[in-house]
């Protein structure tokens, strides 16, 4: 019973634990934002590259 209690009341991986949660939350959190900002550059560009080339722009 002695070394299941020591078990219960060990805390030493738990910060590393949580530390691996709040950056898998970040890179998440990350992947998304980028997502959303490339597909606003890249319609962004499509546009410049059609005023460039003289055709008209699709709204």
């Amino acid at each position: 019973m002695n070394i299941f209690s020591r078990f219960m009341n060990d805390e030493s991986g738990a910060t590393a634990i949580e530390y691996g949660l709040i950056a898998a939350l970040i890179g998440v959190a990350l992947v998304t934002i980028l997502g959303q900002v490339g597909t606003s550059l890249s319609g962004t560009f499509t546009k410049v590259d059609d005023a460039l080339k003289g055709t008209p722009a699709a709204n």
